[in-house]
């Protein structure tokens, strides 16, 4: 995968301001305030910066969290992962492969069958819903 990559100013101007702090500042949205998180239709999540495909609706639960959750990746290659010891603790940050937007973190208390629940916040989330 080609690698995005734009100076901060080109993201500001591109993203809106809750979309700029999330993905390129690594803010966390407000639990329960996010667009997609009781969303149940159907389609593909991309990043809202650079339209990456990143999750499948199929892999979306309700994990009761606050923000929406996947147990799974599109790909192995969509997502990378990267240590996060902020805050005090330890916790694996995850980002769009293609653009390193900050989209939120993976933990490994999630459902069958990757036991994983990634937990992203909506503002680094593009929903393009299935033709029925």
């Amino acid at each position: 995968m080609e690698k995005l990559e734009k100076p901060l100013e080109a993201w500001r101007e591109q993203l809106s301001d809750e979309q700029f702090q999330v993905c390129r500042l690594g803010a966390t949205e407000r639990p329960f305030t996010g667009k997609y998180n009781d969303t149940k239709v159907a389609g593909i999540y991309h990043c809202a910066c650079c339209n990456e495909p990143l999750f499948d609706s199929d892999a979306k639960f309700s994990s009761g969290c606050g923000w929406p959750s996947y147990f799974q990746p599109v790909s192995d290659h969509a997502i990378a992962s990267v240590d996060d010891f902020s805050h005090g603790m330890h916790r694996i940050e995850v980002k769009c492969a293609r653009c390193d937007a900050h989209l939120g973190h993976v933990f490994p208390d999630g459902p069958a069958p990757t036991g994983l629940r990634y937990c992203i916040n909506s503002a680094s989330l593009d929903l393009q819903p299935r033709d029925a």
